[in-house]
């Protein structure tokens, strides 16, 4: 009796969980992921921000996990929003996006999610496997931050880095 007592409530943890995880829709498999990314890398140039191509499936769960990070985390949100337009980038049976995965250099290697950093020319600037995000069972808010600021427009803007004179290193 106690064993089907306990698998009953196993059950119901696990439907609860799918059903939490079902709840979130971050992707859109009807997208037109193509144009959608062109609108994009066009409002990000205007506003001298890049894009973060967030890509996985709503049936990702790490990649519900990582938008409930940067969207809960007032100090992620905040960077994200400052320096970032997202788009989340479906890939699952129903729209593999497979000509842009192409075009972005099969990110999907990596497994999932997967992100993917576009300046405001569309030109593909870095692809972070999320693996090195990661810290137990959530994201690192550390490492999330660093991959944030790493690869944002100042972090690669040459007039960040001041020329110095170099005779004097001599």
């Amino acid at each position: 009796m106690k064993k089907q007592i306990l698998f009953i409530i196993i059950m119901f943890l696990i439907i609860d969980l799918n059903a939490q995880t079902a709840e979130v829709k971050l992707y859109n498999p009807e997208a037109d992921a193509k144009t959608d990314l062109q609108n994009l890398v066009a409002k990000a140039n205007a506003e001298g921000k890049h894009v973060l191509v967030q890509i996985g499936g709503n049936w990702c769960s790490w990649c519900v996990k990582f938008n409930k990070k940067v969207t809960e985390n007032d100090t992620l949100k905040s960077v994200l929003t400052e320096k970032y337009i997202t788009y989340h980038l479906n890939y699952s049976k129903e729209n593999w996006n497979e000509d842009i995965l192409a075009n972005l250099g099969y990110p999907q290697r990596f497994g999932f999610p997967v992100f993917v950093v576009l300046d405001g020319k569309g030109n593909r600037l870095h692809t972070q496997n999320s693996v090195y995000l990661e810290e137990d069972k959530s994201y690192s808010t550390k490492e999330v931050l660093e991959f944030f600021n790493s690869w944002s427009p100042t972090a690669i803007d040459p007039k960040s880095y001041p020329s110095k004179d170099r005779s004097k290193l001599n």
